[in-house]
C-alpha cells in the first residue's frame, strides 16, 4: 500500500535531496578530475607518476580519515551543519589550488578539498536514511551515487571541452565559488529530519513505531559500530572493487590511453567518461534490483567477481581504440557498482541510530583503497619507466602500465574472497524487530 504523505512532505524533502546531491555531484568532481588534468599539473609542476599520484591521492588520504569522524558529525550535529561547512572548506581549498605557484601549495589546496568533501556524502546518506523509508534506501541509495556520478562525468570528457576555453586554474577557482555558494544554500533550506519541518518520521507516517533515540554515547556507539564483525566486509570489498576502480579511471585511465594508444586528451577522455557512466547506471540498477528481490549479498558477491574479470580484461583482452575499448571501460565502471548494495546492507546490520558511522565505515574502505592505489600504481609504472619525455611530462609503456594493473587485479581478487563473508539482511534492519 502506498503512503499517504502529508501535505508539503515530498516537496520538502526532495528539495532538501536535490540541494544535498548537488553538493554530492562536485565530491564526485573533485574526485574525477585529476584524470583530465594529469598533463597540466605534471607540466605546471614538474612532478613523477608517483609524485602525481600522491597530490592526487591526497584527496583520498584526508578523505579516508574522515570517514569516521564525518560518521559521528551526521549522527549527531546532523546534515545541515557537516555539509555547510564542509562545502565552505572544499570550496577554499579548491581555489588555493586554482591560484597554487608550488607543489606543496597545490598540495595543501588539494588536501583542503579532500577535507571539506569527506563529510558530504555521509551527511547525504544519514539524510536520506530519515528521510525515506527501508524499503527504498536501496533505490534511493542507487539514485543518489548516479546522480553524484554526474559530477565525475562532468570531470571527464566535458572537462577536456571546457579546458579548451577556460585554464585549469581557472575551472578549479570557478567551482571552488561554486561549493561555497551551494553551502550556504544547504545552510538556509536543509534541515536534519522531518521533525525539525514540522512533520513526523517517515515510520510513523508508515504506521509504525518511531525509532528509539540513541541512549548510548556518541563513542559507544562508534565501538558498537567498529565491533560489529558484521560490517566489516563491506569495508573490504569496497576498498578492492570501488576504491580500486576509482583510483584508475579517477587518475590513470586518460594518461595510458595516451602514451600506449597516443590518444589526444580529449579522445581519451571519452573512454573515461563511458566507464562512469556504466558505474552511474549501474549504481541505480544494482540498488533497484537488490530492494526488489529482497536480498543483499547475491549483488556484493556478483559485483566483486564482475570486477576481477574487468581487470583480467583489461590487462589480457586485445583491445584498441574503438568499440572493443568501449566495452572494457564500461566493462570496468559497471563492475564497481554494487558497492551501492553494501550501504545498504551494513546499514542493516548496525542500529538505526548508527546509521551514518555504519555508512561512514564501509564507505572508508572506498577510499583507502583509492588512496592506497592512485600512488602505488604511480610508483610502479616509475620502476620500469624508460626515460621517454614529451616536453615535461613522462610517457610511459604499455609494459609500464601493466606491472600496475596486475595490482589492480590482487586488489579485486581479495574483494571478492571477502565478499563470501557479507551477511544477508533480507533488506531489513536485523537489529530490531
Amino acid at each position: 500500500m502506498a503512503i499517504q504523505y502529508p501535505a508539503g512532505f515530498q516537496r520538502t524533502r526532495w528539495t532538501i535531496f536535490g540541494i544535498l546531491v548537488l553538493s554530492y555531484m562536485l565530491v564526485f568532481f573533485h574526485r574525477m578530475v585529476p584524470g583530465a588534468v594529469a598533463s597540466d599539473l605534471m607540466a605546471a609542476f614538474g612532478t613523477s607518476a608517483a609524485a602525481l599520484g600522491s597530490l592526487a591521492a591526497m584527496y583520498y588520504f584526508i578523505y579516508t580519515a574522515m570517514q569516521i569522524p564525518s560518521g559521528v558529525l551526521a549522527d549527531t550535529l546532523g546534515p545541515r551543519i557537516s555539509v555547510s561547512l564542509g562545502g565552505l572548506v572544499a570550496g577554499g581549498g579548491s581555489i588555493m589550488l586554482g591560484m597554487a605557484e608550488t607543489f606543496d601549495v597545490a598540495s595543501v589546496g588539494r588536501f583542503l578539498v579532500g577535507l571539506g568533501v569527506s563529510v558530504i556524502f555521509v551527511g547525504l546518506m544519514r539524510s536520506n536514511a530519515v528521510w525515506f523509508s527501508e524499503r527504498e534506501y536501496g533505490k534511493i541509495s542507487g539514485l543518489t551515487i548516479l546522480l553524484g556520478n554526474v559530477g565525475s562525468i562532468l570531470a571527464a570528457a566535458p572537462l577536456v571541452w571546457l579546458l579548451g576555453f577556460f585554464t585549469w586554474r581557472e575551472v578549479f577557482i570557478g567551482i571552488g565559488v561554486l561549493s561555497i555558494g551551494l553551502s550556504l544554500l544547504t545552510w538556509i533550506l536543509v534541515r536534519n529530519s522531518p521533525e525539525k519541518s514540522g512533520f513526523s518520521s517517515v515510520r510513523e507516517m508508515e504506521g509504525l513505531a518511531p525509532h528509539a533515540p540513541s541512549a548510548v554515547s556518541a563513542w559507544k556507539a562508534f565501538m558498537a559500530v567498529f565491533t560489529n564483525r558484521s560490517a566489516w566486509p563491506g569495508f573490504w570489498v569496497n576498498m578492492g572493487v570501488t576504491g580500486n576502480m576509482f583510483a584508475f579511471v579517477g587518475l590513470w585511465g586518460i594518461p595510458l590511453l595516451r602514451d600506449v594508444h597516443g590518444l589526444s586528451r580529449a579522445d581519451a577522455s571519452n573512454y573515461t567518461t563511458v566507464s562512469l557512466i556504466g558505474f552511474a547506471l549501474g549504481v541505480l540498477l544494482m540498488g533497484w534490483a537488490s530492494d526488489r528481490s529482497g536480498y543483499r549479498k547475491p549483488f556484493v558477491v556478483s559485483a566483486a567477481f564482475i570486477s576481477t574479470l574487468a581487470w583480467l580484461s583489461l590487462l589480457y583482452l586485445p583491445w584498441a581504440p574503438g568499440w572493443s575499448a568501449y566495452l572494457v571501460f564500461a566493462f570496468l565502471g559497471f563492475s564497481a557498482s554494487g558497492f551501492v548494495v553494501g550501504y545498504a546492507a551494513v546499514k542493516e546490520v548496525c542500529v538505526p541510530t548508527s546509521a551514518g558511522m555504519a555508512v561512514a565505515l564501509v564507505n572508508t574502505g572506498v577510499f583507502l583503497g583509492a588512496a592506497i592505489m592512485q600512488p602505488l600504481f604511480g610508483w610502479i609504472i616509475d620502476q620500469t619507466w624508460n626515460g621517454v619525455m614529451d616536453g615535461a611530462v613522462r610517457i610511459y609503456a604499455w609494459a609500464d602500465y601493466a606491472n600496475a594493473l596486475w595490482a589492480s587485479v590482487i586488489f579485486a581478487a581479495f574483494a571478492l574472497l571477502v565478499s563470501f563473508k557479507v551477511r544477508e539482511t533480507n533488506c531489513k534492519n536485523i537489529t530490531h524487530d
